[in-house]
């Protein structure tokens, strides 16, 4: 299984280092040239490979890292995204709902990105949050997690757990997926929500 971070901000390069604590290789790309990030990307550790976006999109499961605005723009780069696993790290917060046709933010991702298999996830903490390490008093730091394709769902929790975190899987985009999206000015319910889970 191969890994890409699309968007090295301050999220992106938080998930960098959940993918280099974990000595996980993953490739990050921007819109810019990678030796433009190479020496971030080498800050964070030897598992983190700086790629041409069209390189990097090759990848079997991607992290979606970019504003929302720039969504459309990455799923222009393959004509189509059969076989992938998109994970939706976007936030939509100050986007008019009409925009999105009334969708959740995520269904409107989802259809860029044709063929694809979306879930939401890894969106819900803000970034000094999420590059810590996932470990916490004894217990791990929750991700939440939202798709209508369940079997996306379980590939990315194996992965959240190998990364070390505590997956929560809240059903479908339209439902579950709601509570960790923003709508107009206005943030899901779980948005910002720092759990632990302990066994």
């Amino acid at each position: 299984m191969s890994y890409a971070i699309i968007g090295f901000g301050k999220i992106g390069q938080a998930i960098a280092r959940a993918f280099a604590r974990s000595g996980i290789d993953v490739s990050v790309a921007t819109t810019r040239a990678p030796e433009s990030f190479a020496a971030a990307a080498a800050a964070i550790g030897p598992t983190i490979f700086p790629k041409k976006l069209a390189d990097a999109v090759k990848a079997d499961i991607i992290f979606l890292a970019v504003r929302f605005e720039q969504h459309p723009d990455v799923a222009k780069v393959l004509p189509t995204w059969q076989g992938k696993t998109i994970v939706d790290v976007t936030n939509a917060y100050g986007v008019p709902p009409e925009k999105l046709g009334g969708q959740p933010s995520s269904k409107f991702v989802a259809q860029a990105f044709s063929g694809g298999r979306l879930v939401k996830g890894f969106n819900h903490l803000a970034a000094a949050v999420l590059d810590q390490d996932p470990a916490v008093h004894g217990g791990r730091r929750v991700v939440f997690l939202a798709s209508d394709d369940g079997s996306a769902t379980a590939e990315i929790a194996a992965l959240a757990e190998q990364l070390g975190f505590s997956p929560v899987n809240l059903g479908g985009l339209s439902e579950g997926g709601l509570l960790v999206q923003a709508r107009g000015n206005s943030w899901g319910q779980l948005i910002f929500k720092d759990l632990v889970k302990f066994d």
